[in-house]
């Protein structure tokens, strides 16, 4: 039980010793000292249960606050209720109503801040930024995420959408990833309205209608053993690299950053890291001989981890790539060699799809196939490899020249 003092000054109540003192102003108000600091709080019953209200500390809150907090908690009382209950839903008004005043650009700088551990680069982050920036923060920057509507993201889209169709996707998939972001933070309810299926599909052209998917360019898979030769023949680092590439059926960017401890020569294995996979996953690739052969070609050097550095001990840039099929004089992207790898598989030889797409690092899109892929199907892959490089060596025939049978005479 407090000890019951009569009504003291400020001064005095701070001179209490330690323990809890029920001040005589108000019925159950009391303050617990504890050496320097303390506390108020209102002591009462309601509903047939006894309550506690803290009403601040000794140091922020006066003693004459006090006494007002406490006489506002007692008429709540008498009305019926629950002071503590009507604080805590006066503070979740307080709350929503700060929460839904984020503005669009605040909440895009929030959410890169909460994704930040999951991006793979610092150019991924970027290209969203300057998206964002460049379409978006001109007409929706400065309004509040609880306002923004179907007409705002239509306002964004349109220019853009059958001139600029790529970007203008990316754009409404990361608007819609904001608002989903405010919608979990409690900024914003409802709908998402940069939601494509059965909402904006209804609004704008399809993206496949309006400007037609082009893949990346990539050499006929029956051309690929001329292709090679040519290549094998090219000098550089950079042919080396997209030597690489073809042999592995690797993306351009894995096959650059690939460092020499990711490779296991004498099991013939690749093994490139998750955080350097498209899909976040790592990925383990076979070596065919052929791949060793040429990985025993490249040099080494010191402090270079690379296995094809610049000229700087840094990656190689995929303009490198870029410039020996230009030098050979080839329409054609290193990502497509992928295409010619796939092609080559799917039509000419038995392999199931499943250990093509695991060969090329695809994600699984099917919940079927999901279910049947346990492993990483390595012995399956080492095999295709083996036989990818087989066809790849193996020269091209020339068509044997013909002499045509001469017609006998008329006699």
């Amino acid at each position: 039980m407090p000890k019951r003092v009569p009504p003291l000054s400020v001064k005095a109540i701070k001179a209490l010793p330690d323990g809890c003192h029920a001040i005589g102003h108000v019925a159950g108000l009391s303050v617990e000292k504890d050496g320097v600091a303390g506390s108020w709080s209102l002591c009462f019953s309601f509903g047939g249960r006894p309550r506690e209200m803290g009403l601040g500390s000794l140091r922020e809150v006066s003693l004459a606050e006090a006494i007002e907090a406490a006489l506002d908690a007692r008429k709540l009382i008498r009305a019926g209720v629950d002071p503590i209950e009507d604080r805590r839903e006066h503070r979740q008004q307080t709350l929503a109503g700060q929460r839904r005043s984020v503005t669009f650009a605040a909440a895009v700088r929030q959410y890169l801040v909460a994704q930040a551990p999951g991006w793979k680069n610092a150019k991924h982050r970027q290209q969203w930024c300057n998206t964002l920036q460049a379409y978006v923060e001109p007409i929706m920057g400065a309004l509040t995420v609880d306002r923004i509507d179907t007409a705002h993201v239509i306002k964004v889209l349109e220019p853009i959408w059958t001139t600029k169709t790529k970007t203008a996707t990316r754009v409404r998939q990361r608007i819609e990833s904001v608002l989903d972001y405010c919608t979990t933070r409690g900024f914003r309810s409802g709908p998402n309205p940069a939601r494509w299926k059965g909402h904006l599909e209804n609004l704008l052209p399809a993206p496949n209608k309006v400007a037609k998917v082009v893949g990346h360019a990539a050499v006929p898979w029956r051309d690929m053993p001329t292709f090679m030769q040519r290549l094998r023949n090219a000098d550089g680092t950079g042919a080396r690299a997209l030597e690489f590439v073809v042999l592995t059926a690797a993306r351009s960017g894995e096959v650059r950053g690939a460092t020499w401890n990711e490779v296991n020569l004498d099991e013939a294995l690749w093994t490139v890291p998750a955080e350097r996979m498209k899909v976040g996953k790592l990925h383990v690739v076979p070596l065919s001989a052929a791949a060793i052969k040429l990985l025993h070609t490249l040099p080494r050097f010191a402090n270079v981890p690379y296995l094809f550095p610049s000229t700087r001990g840094t990656p190689l840039s995929d303009m490198r790539l870029r410039d020996v099929l230009k030098r050979l004089q080839v329409a054609a992207t290193a990502h497509g060699m992928r295409s010619s790898f796939k092609d080559w598989a799917s039509e000419s030889t038995a392999y199931p799809n499943e250990v093509t797409e695991m060969a090329l690092a695809h994600a699984i899109r099917s919940a079927t196939e999901l279910a049947y892929r346990r492993g990483n199907l390595l012995a399956k892959r080492t095999r295709l490899m083996r036989d990818w490089a087989a066809y790849l060596l193996t020269p091209k025939p020339t068509q044997a020249s013909v002499t045509p049978i001469q017609k006998r005479r008329a006699k």
